[in-house]
């Protein structure tokens, strides 16, 4: 893999494949491969998008552009 998915962009609402529990969760900041994402129950998390493939729920109808 080369670098985040292109949906990776501050704002988009995205799960942790492996971490259900964690809840749905915003991606904060996107910097190279590392993505911070704030989770509903797991908190501020950074993922490395190189490692984990975040599945991408849709844009967050808050910020509706």
């Amino acid at each position: 893999m080369n670098g985040p998915d292109p949906f990776l962009e501050p704002g988009v609402l995205v799960k942790h494949p492996s971490q259900d529990d964690w809840g749905l969760g915003q991606v904060q900041t996107v910097a190279g491969h590392k993505v911070t994402v704030n989770f509903e129950n797991a908190g501020k998390q950074v993922i490395d998008a190189n490692v984990v493939r975040l599945t991408f729920i849709g844009e967050d109808p808050r910020g509706a552009r």
